[in-house]
């Protein structure tokens, strides 16, 4: 089944999907309530959906984790213009089985779907090394159902302590020099730790940011 608020883009997923023999969409919705709806009158094997949907429906993550306790045997695949390893890192923590890029090309998709549809996570080549070399880890056997990833990747939410403290006190307005003080620490101490956090969320901008968290969540 697809989800993606934007008809055309399901259309066009859905004529690529239609090309291959072992591949049949049963459902196409523009809602995740929609999508859950259809999926308690007939089960998929795999969701492809879109991780940003209409204002006033689901969140990407909510979305997720319903279809993970409702429908156990649907494993959901994220096709996301916001691909970052924040965004990837939190897709894969709520129970996806895989996470591409929109504008990955469609054979990537069905390659996705493909390994998903095997029991194994799909990770594109390019996102392991930005979700590599990081503090907690992510215990893929802590998933509901086991899962063979297709490369070896840890996971967590990519920031220090300190870079935590950082972004919480800069989303609450305070300045450079203001964090600097109140944790003693030098101005372009705190400024460094601040561009770190941004490389680490896959963002590049105070604007992206303020996005980011209201889409997400702080980071954590």
């Amino acid at each position: 089944m697809l989800l993606d608020d934007h008809e055309m883009v399901r259309q066009g997923i859905e004529l690529g999907l239609s090309k291959e023999a072992d591949l049949d969409v049963i459902g196409s919705f523009g809602t995740g309530k929609d999508l859950l709806d259809a999926l308690a009158q007939r089960p998929a094997d795999v969701v492809v959906m879109d991780f940003i949907l209409g204002p006033s429906d689901l969140d990407g993550l909510s979305l997720i984790r319903t279809l993970n306790r409702r429908f156990k045997r649907c494993k959901p695949v994220v096709v996301s213009s916001h691909y970052t390893p924040a965004t990837v890192s939190l897709a894969l923590k709520a129970g996806s089985r895989g996470v591409l890029g929109k504008t990955q090309k469609l054979t990537e998709l069905i390659a996705a779907i493909r390994t998903v549809a095997q029991g194994r996570i799909y990770l594109q080549p390019c996102m392991l090394p930005a979700l590599q070399g990081v503090q907690r880890m992510f215990d893929v056997n802590n998933m509901k159902s086991k899962v063979e990833l297709s490369a070896p990747v840890r996971l967590n939410a990519c920031l220090t302590p300190k870079e935590q403290e950082v972004l919480r006190c800069f989303l609450d307005g305070m300045s450079v020099n203001s964090i600097a003080a109140k944790f003693s620490r030098s101005a372009s101490t705190i400024s460094t730790q601040k561009q770190s956090a941004y490389r680490k969320l896959g963002i590049k901008s105070d604007s992206e940011l303020f996005k980011f968290t209201q889409q997400f969540g702080e980071p954590s």
